[in-house]
């Protein structure tokens, strides 16, 4: 059998009454799918580009982006930064910036009176303080019982009694002292003789001694004056036994405690006079 009888004629359907088509070419369907495709690619990159170059010629106005977390923001906040004007976010931009601190200029300044009106008096200066008290007085002077006025401090055979002096030299110049800045307190007083000796505290006695240089005796020879402002007389309290003061007791100068007695304030009470000498 030859060729041409084993196909069937083009112009007549197949058994299955399916025919080809062939009033157009092969392949037309895909050629349309890809046009479409090629133009809708071209029309969105035109669309894409129209936007861009409008966009770069309208002034800047984009909001805040938002930064890295800080860890200063409370609770996990996310915090905006302000764009500098370059586009460029400056370092530290998220943090408050803090209040300008006012230059000295700008107060002189405003304070400068204006032409014709008088300048401003200078504040007043705070007081000086109050002049410090004037030391001891460095002049003889004797010590006067103010329960028996005839007899002043003595001192004989090494003690300090209460005698009555007479008009001998020798008794006057043993009546009479220096009174200096106390040695264990400035505030106080120590008295000296006329031969330099100290008149101190020993055993509750008081004595006239060399100074040895010991912190014993500078604190046994200083006392601290306790003034009675009604009668103008005062007490010597001593400075190493707080409440014991100096009085006389069988016309002996002791160191005792005080005791809230008519007779302890009389027997404890002197009055400071010019030296006798």
């Amino acid at each position: 059998m030859s060729e041409d009888k084993s196909r069937p004629p083009q112009d007549r359907p197949w058994e299955s009454g399916w025919a080809p088509d062939t009033t157009r070419a092969p392949g037309t369907r895909r050629l349309w799918l890809a046009g479409t495709l090629a133009l809708a690619t071209i029309t969105a990159c035109v669309t894409a580009i129209a936007v861009m170059d409008s966009e770069s010629n309208e002034p800047e106005s984009r909001a805040a982006v938002p930064t890295t977390l800080s860890s200063s923001a409370p609770g996990g906040l996310i915090s905006f930064a302000t764009p500098s004007k370059d586009g460029t976010e400056k370092p530290g931009a998220d943090r408050a910036e803090p209040s300008p601190t006012p230059s000295t200029s700008a107060s002189s300044a405003s304070a400068s009176p204006k032409p014709g009106e008088k300048a401003p008096k200078p504040p007043k200066t705070s007081p000086p303080p109050s002049k410090q008290p004037k030391p001891p007085s460095t002049h003889g002077i004797s010590i006067r019982a103010v329960n028996f006025p005839d007899r002043y401090w003595r001192v004989r055979d090494g003690y300090v009694r209460l005698d009555q002096i007479g008009s001998g030299s020798e008794q006057r110049e043993d009546a009479t002292f220096r009174r200096v800045a106390g040695l264990a307190d400035s505030s106080c007083y120590s008295f000296t003789t006329a031969d330099g000796r100290y008149l101190r505290h020993r055993s509750f006695v008081l004595v006239a001694n060399t100074n040895d240089g010991s912190s014993l005796f500078r604190e046994d020879a200083t006392f601290c004056p306790r003034y009675w402002f009604a009668s103008g007389t005062l007490s010597l309290e001593s400075v190493n036994y707080p409440g014991r003061f100096l009085r006389h007791r069988n016309f002996q100068l002791r160191l005792d405690p005080y005791e809230n007695s008519q007779q302890y304030r009389s027997d404890s009470s002197f009055q400071m006079v010019a030296g006798l000498d």
